[in-house]
């Protein structure tokens, strides 16, 4: 039979070890805020553990209510971090009542009627509570996209099912005599597989922050820090995609190439710190006037670009008034500043000629971006492509001697 500190020292070091190992991302990633609910989770519980050791050492009852009431804490806290994992709260006040529950129990069925049967049935009820809240979080649809939290899911499923067989394992005396010192072969098989499905779930809770920090890491290789708003890299991405569904679908899009006129006299004039908000209110003005399928990213120091699906030409034309018109009503506002915000733009269409390299329809639009640069600025031009030819389908006349 295996006693229960040697149990307790199992505990203490796999979980004091998952503890240093959360404590780096949670330092690695300080806005990474359920990191700090599962480096909690494991110390506290690795705390619990150490309680426990006491057991047989000193009197039973301190080490058996507060070891016991430290672990179920440390459940609370792992149930707590799953539900800030997807934006949901989880009360302060079911782990502080959970916590409680457990060591009045315990400290009742040791010290009033001495029952080991229902302190393991009690505590693992405490413990298995916020798991079970816990799993239909990790079972909807958007999570399941995350391998860590299916296989969240199925340890904590395991869990609850380990938690259930050892209650009743306990009510029913299956497998022999029980003692604050030692468990029988059974019980001793349950904690067992409940440290080594424990460890798993940090695992599966490790894959999924491994999982988000990756996707916060690619979101943010393709957003200007800036302004916000999308950068180069996205939005050839973009356009590579749009590329593709209208070679299938031969549904036009259209590019607009802008560039703020006269940006240079503004760093020159009144500073980077000047030109770096005014770059930051064209984008908020120029955002304003796009739709929710337009993508408005930065594609170099004062330059923007727009990828507008859907959209013809003319289309496009309408849009870049738009913004032309909102820059205007910019520099009116902030005339007191003076900084004027003027912007050119150039309007370009996908057609068949383009076809799949998107790098022709940003030229395009840098061509007519040029022209209305030409023509005297704060104002838009159109590229207008050369007619498409396709091929005969006549075959040509032969000729009569």
């Amino acid at each position: 039979m295996l006693s229960v500190p040697t149990l307790w020292v199992v505990f203490l070091i796999n979980f004091f070890a998952l503890g240093l190992v959360w404590t780096h991302v949670m330092r690695s990633y300080p806005s990474f805020t359920p990191a700090r609910y599962w480096t909690a989770g494991c110390f506290v519980l690795s705390a619990g553990a150490a309680i426990g050791m006491l057991r047989g050492v000193i009197d039973n009852t301190a080490p058996l209510v507060f070891g016991g009431g430290a672990i179920v804490l440390a459940s609370s806290l792992t149930g707590m971090g799953i539900f800030q994992f997807y934006g949901r709260r989880l009360s302060w006040w079911l782990a502080v009542g959970l916590t409680l529950w457990c060591m009045t129990g315990l400290a009742f069925f040791l010290v009033v009627v001495d029952s080991m049967a229902a302190r393991i049935v009690i505590y693992s009820v405490t413990q298995g509570i916020p798991i079970l809240m816990a799993l239909p979080v990790l079972l909807e649809r958007k999570a399941r996209r995350n391998p860590g939290a299916r296989m969240a899911a199925t340890v904590a499923a395991l869990m609850i099912a380990v938690y259930a067989v050892r209650s009743c394992a306990a009510m029913m005396g299956v497998g022999g005599e029980l003692s604050v010192v030692h468990f029988n072969d059974f019980q001793a098989a349950m904690v067992l597989m409940l440290v080594f499905l424990s460890m798993a779930l940090n695992f599966g809770l490790l894959l999924m922050a491994i999982d988000r920090l990756r996707s916060e890491v690619e979101t943010l290789a393709l957003v200007d820090d800036l302004t916000g708003i999308a950068n180069r890299r996205r939005l050839l991405q973009q356009m590579q995609e749009q590329c593709e569904a209208s070679m299938r679908s031969g549904e036009p899009f259209s590019v607009l190439a802008i560039d703020l006129d006269g940006f240079k006299a503004i760093n020159d004039s009144f500073g980077h710190a000047a030109g770096d908000e005014c770059l930051r209110r064209f984008a908020r003005a120029a955002q304003s006037r796009l739709r929710g399928c337009d993508l408005l990213a930065r594609t170099g120091g004062d330059e923007f670009c727009v990828l507008m699906p859907a959209t013809t030409l003319r289309e496009g034309a309408m849009f870049a008034r738009f913004i032309i018109e909102e820059s205007r009503t910019l520099s009116e506002r902030d005339c007191d500043s003076g900084i004027t915000v003027a912007a050119s733009i150039g309007v370009a269409q996908w057609t068949f000629q383009v076809g799949l390299h998107p790098e022709r329809l940003i030229a395009a639009a840098d061509a007519a971006l040029y022209n209305a640069k030409k023509l005297g600025k704060d104002r838009y031009a159109l590229h207008e492509p050369a007619p498409e030819t396709t091929p005969s389908l006549v075959p040509p006349l032969r000729r009569i001697a």
